[in-house]
């Protein structure tokens, strides 16, 4: 004989009983919870309750919270498509640039490729991203320079509306950091210190177990 939905038996909601709703309902909540504590921990134990010797943040917080977009673009390497909403899961360092890339765009790549092998063990944790700007080639010396950079060809203007920028600088500028939940977290000043941007992340790194 099969089991009816009301006869108590373990792990069956009766949709009709209110308490059984509602208890189901705080289940999930608490769910969501506990999935987004680790980011939620990271976020607090930097900027609220900072640890002994913290020191303010050197990147700009971004508020409010500017999700991953579902922009699309081309991975260079592979010539797939995809949603750059699809890349959350890991922390994101990227610079948008042109294909050409100046001095200011090759100090950003060796600055980002740096503070992520610095990171040690934690740094599988870190993806380094340059989202160029245009159709052109890589030059060489750069193409085989940064081979763990992972370039996407995005449109500019999509990207303009989602990254923000400082008074006086552009997207070219600045060295952006997304969170492993997909969310623009930081945007660094044009000619950054690689050190504190290092010390930032190492930080992040530490008090979050997400990523």
């Amino acid at each position: 004989m099969s089991a009816d939905v009301s006869s108590g038996r373990p792990g069956r909601v009766d949709p009709t009983d209110p308490v059984q709703r509602r208890r189901a309902r705080r289940m999930l909540v608490l769910l969501f919870v506990v999935c987004a504590a680790p980011a939620i921990a990271a976020y607090l134990m930097y900027y609220v309750f900072k640890p002994a010797g913290g020191t303010s943040a050197y990147g700009k917080l971004i508020e409010p919270q500017r999700p991953l977009p579902s922009l699309m673009v081309r991975d260079d390497e592979t010539g797939e498509s995809l949603a750059l909403s699809s890349l959350k899961g890991k922390w994101l360092m990227i610079s948008a640039d042109t294909a050409a890339c100046d001095e200011n765009c090759v100090s950003k790549l060796f600055y980002m490729r740096q503070i992520r092998v610095l990171q040690g063990n934690e740094r599988t944790r870190v993806e380094t991203l340059w989202l160029l700007t245009d159709g052109a080639a890589v030059p060489e010396t750069i193409d085989t320079a940064y081979p763990d950079t992972r370039r996407l060809r995005a449109d500019p203007i999509a990207l303009a509306s989602w990254l923000p920028t400082q008074e006086g600088t552009g997207l070219r500028d600045h060295i952006y950091l997304v969170d492993p939940l997909g969310n623009l977290m930081m945007a660094f000043p044009k000619n950054a210190d690689p050190g504190k941007i290092k010390r930032d992340l190492a930080r992040l790194l530490k008090w979050s177990g997400t990523g």
